[in-house]
């Protein structure tokens, strides 16, 4: 039987015509499997039981298998004489273009699909991720342009805060070497009480501006009375930054006020001033930023460093003055930073605080004269003062020369 399709169905499939045809014939196929599960095994039935109703048995299944067999080969001589007839080339083709899989390796259009599904989910990730790090680089950029540079300084001017400071800095450095890199300077002791961002010369003016403004504001807050800061005991901020802590007191909170005062003044003005947070006025004596390299190598300052000055009375300073000061721009021979304007309170300490003023900028005078005579004591440079000068003479010498050798000399 197979045999018999095989040599009906073989001439078909040989054309390119028959093609839409013989996948079709391909359908019948299928049954004969089934027909011949129908079939006992030879010898299946003579092993006990009736012969006779084996035999009847075997006749029945011979019948049935005939009569299905005749039906697949009306079957195949019908599709054979379709397949004779002329048939229009544009219905094979457009059958064939049908297919799904026409002129498709299985296995290139599955690596192909698991590349594109691979490449859209990256896509997808790229696209999500992109948007975040886009997100996120905005932010950065934002949070960059708007970085504090400004910020208002009450200095620590009191030798006994700054003595026992310093103190504890020498303590902590004898037990980690390492961490001389992130103690402040006794001259930039400070509290800050506002931080801001000024972009060019023009804001900076504005600023200074909102300073002188606030002071009238500030004297109403303070009306006549002194405000005396106690510092006391030592904490950290994360373990990255070490400070001395104010006494939580009336004074306290009235510089807590005269910190929002100016910090709504500033605002008014312009000026990007001020943090989300709450402000908490402390003493930093120590943090692990000024150093990068130190960050490499401290992560975290241990707390028993400083053990035993948690508790320490370090003193109290007067509120006398306010500061606009620069980040970045190069501190002062004091150690303190420039300072762009100033506020004072108190009539008793103009004189003062102006001499102080004076001081600073005749040391700035001296440390700018130094480096120029640092610069000017360099062999390069000597060299080629020394050379300008001589090509100088030299040419003038020559040039009298001329004019005396000439006629109309």
């Amino acid at each position: 039987m197979l045999g018999l399709l095989r040599r009906r169905l073989l001439p078909v499939l040989a054309s390119p015509r028959a093609a839409a045809g013989a996948l079709l014939a391909r359908r019948a196929v299928p049954a004969l499997p089934r027909l011949m599960a129908l079939r006992p095994a030879a010898g299946g039935g003579t092993d006990g039981g009736d012969p006779f109703r084996a035999a009847g048995a075997t006749a029945e299944h011979d019948a049935l298998e005939n009569v299905q067999q005749k039906k697949i080969l009306k079957k195949s001589k019908k599709m054979t004489q379709q397949r004779k007839e002329p048939c229009p080339a544009g219905s094979v083709e457009s059958l064939m273009v049908e297919m799904p899989f026409v002129d498709t390796d299985i296995e290139d259009e599955f690596s192909m699909h698991a590349t594109s599904e691979i490449n859209i989910k990256k896509k997808r990730k790229r696209t999500t991720g992109g948007g975040t790090e886009e997100g996120s680089e905005k932010k950065k950029k934002k949070k960059k342009q708007h970085k504090p540079n400004y910020f208002i300084s009450l200095p620590i001017t009191n030798p006994e805060i700054t003595g026992s400071v310093r103190a504890v800095q020498d303590a902590i450095v004898q037990q980690d070497q390492r961490l001389s890199k992130a103690m402040v300077r006794p001259g930039s002791l400070h509290v800050t009480m506002l931080v801001m961002h000024l972009s060019n010369e023009e804001e900076i003016s504005i600023a200074v501006g909102a300073l002188l403004d606030s002071k009238d504001f500030v004297e109403d807050i303070l009306k006549g009375r002194t405000v005396d800061l106690s510092f006391q005991g030592i904490d950290h901020f994360r373990n990255q930054v070490g400070f001395v802590k104010l006494a939580e007191n009336d004074h306290t909170n009235v510089l807590k006020e005269i910190a929002e005062t100016m910090k709504k003044i500033f605002q008014e003005k312009g000026i990007l001033a001020g943090e989300d947070r709450a402000f908490n006025p402390h003493l930093t004596f120590m943090k692990l930023s000024k150093s990068p390299e130190l960050r490499k190598q401290v992560k975290k300052i241990d707390s028993c460093l400083y053990e035993d000055f948690k508790s320490h009375y370090f003193g109290d300073e007067t509120l006398q003055r306010l500061d606009l000061c620069s980040m970045l721009k190069k501190k002062q021979p004091n150690g303190y930073y420039y300072c762009e304007s100033s506020i004072v309170f108190g009539k008793s300490h103009e004189a003062d605080l102006i001499k102080e003023a004076l001081h600073r900028e005749t040391q700035a005078l001296l440390s700018r004269l130094n480096q120029i005579k640092e610069l000017l004591s360099t062999p390069e440079i000597r060299t080629k003062i020394s050379k300008e000068l001589f090509e100088d003479n030299f040419n003038s010498k020559w040039k009298r020369c001329i004019d005396c050798a000439s006629p109309d000399a």
